[in-house]
């Protein structure tokens, strides 16, 4: 009988001496992303977050509150109350010169808009699908709030899988005749027509230029799937028309590649646009129609950055797996050989001379572009069902995403080159 009174005993004190809460966030981690949930509903209740870097696949760790212990057991997240000279030690362990980790502070809850057209569900998109998910608030926000100037009150924005061409996705060849597909395009033109625009294609250069001057004065910026290449795409046309007739009622100019400007662009150089309306593609930004990668050799390798002198791209690649399975998208991977040469390569296949993911400087702010569109979904079609989250709480791949969603919470260093 007192065995069980000193164990009950040693429980007690030990929960009496957990100063600090540690949520790992290695393998035995039983939902990854979810726990991105409970760090970031920590900061937004004033509660300072420690980002261990490359600590445990890169652990969480806060002063201990009950009210964040009920938290975690809720969400099914796991944590390990910690005692204060148990976290010392691990911090200690984290600052040494000899180890690659740091201790990163996140200190303010990121305000997050997410740019997409409001008849979209969550579960459209990889990125509020798990934000959703992990239970991050964000807000959706499209054409109509970018011309009002609403961007700075945002912190963070992603850009839906959208095409900033004007093109409608170039989806023309396979669903002209659908349903969807004709409402979406009245949709935008009749968008375009109340905000004081001739053409879809003309507001979306003025959205791609709004968000551009977003990131120059300090905002981050992440894209997927076609938002990536169009984004670029756009930034480099300027004014040149690239649209044919059946897009924007008028022709295309027949010189376009001549005159596309490379030095205005985030991350792509010398890529060539494709003219045929029929094709399934903008540019040869995109390895897609051309990659012929078996699935089962699918996978992009995470870099491995110093956690001490490189904390920005540490930050965006923690993870507990290095080697990610690959997903397809409409824009599935960037040919290495038009990245240019100042942009940062965080995951690549170089076996298939493939970047899946990127990031850079603009101005005051940066930019992340990752190729795909569902991380737990090889090929996701139009109209497939949503992605079950449930049944992927561990996944490597939307990590990546969480990883964004946090990193403006940091105290801003200067990434290094």
């Amino acid at each position: 009988m007192k065995y069980i009174y000193l164990t009950i005993f040693l429980f007690i004190s030990s929960i009496a001496n957990a100063t600090y809460l540690l949520i790992p966030m290695d393998e035995v981690q039983k939902n990854h992303l979810k726990a991105y949930g409970i760090a970031f509903w920590t900061l937004q209740n004033d509660i300072e977050v420690s980002w261990l870097l490359n600590y445990r696949g890169g652990s969480f760790m806060m002063e201990y509150h009950q009210e964040i212990e009920e938290e975690c057991k809720i969400r099914g997240v796991s944590f390990q109350l910690t005692a204060d000279f148990q976290a010392n030690q691990i911090f200690a362990e984290i600052a040494r010169p000899d180890v690659n980790m740091d201790r990163v502070k996140l200190e303010k809850a990121p305000k997050v808009a997410v740019y997409s057209p409001k008849s979209k569900l969550p579960w459209d998109d990889a990125v509020t699908l798990v934000l959703s998910y992990a239970e991050i608030p964000y807000d959706v926000i499209y054409d109509k709030e970018i011309i009002e100037g609403d961007l700075s009150k945002y912190d963070w924005l992603h850009l839906h899988h959208e095409d900033f061409t004007g093109q409608y996705g170039k989806f023309y060849g396979n669903y002209r005749n659908a349903a969807w597909y004709i409402e979406s395009k009245h949709e935008l033109e009749q968008s375009a027509s109340e905000l004081g625009f001739k053409k879809v294609s003309d507001l979306k250069k003025f959205v791609v230029k709004s968000i551009r001057d977003y990131v120059s004065l300090g905002g981050f910026l992440f894209a997927m799937c076609s938002a990536t290449d169009t984004y670029d795409i756009v930034l480099a046309c300027g004014e040149t028309d690239i649209c044919m007739p059946m897009f924007d009622g008028d022709p295309a100019d027949p010189e376009m590649n001549s005159k596309l400007s490379y030095n205005n662009t985030f991350a792509f150089k010398d890529f060539t646009l494709s003219q045929n309306p029929f094709e399934y593609e903008f540019s040869d930004i995109d390895a897609t129609n051309y990659r012929n990668v078996p699935q089962d050799k699918d996978f992009f390798y995470l870099f491995d950055f110093s956690a001490k002198w490189d904390p920005v791209p540490t930050m965006l690649c923690q993870n507990h797996q290095k080697i990610i399975k690959g997903f397809m998208g409409q824009t599935t991977a960037f040919n290495l050989n038009l990245v240019k040469s100042n942009v940062l390569i965080l995951g690549e296949n170089k076996t298939y001379n493939e970047a899946r993911y990127i990031h850079g400087e603009f101005g005051k702010g940066t930019w992340t572009f990752y190729g795909g569109h569902d991380p737990a979904d090889y090929q996701h079609f139009v109209g497939d069902p949503k992605t079950d989250l449930d049944l992927h709480p561990n996944s490597p791949g939307y990590r990546l995403i969480l990883n964004n969603i946090l990193f403006p919470a940091a105290k801003k260093k200067k990434m290094k080159t």
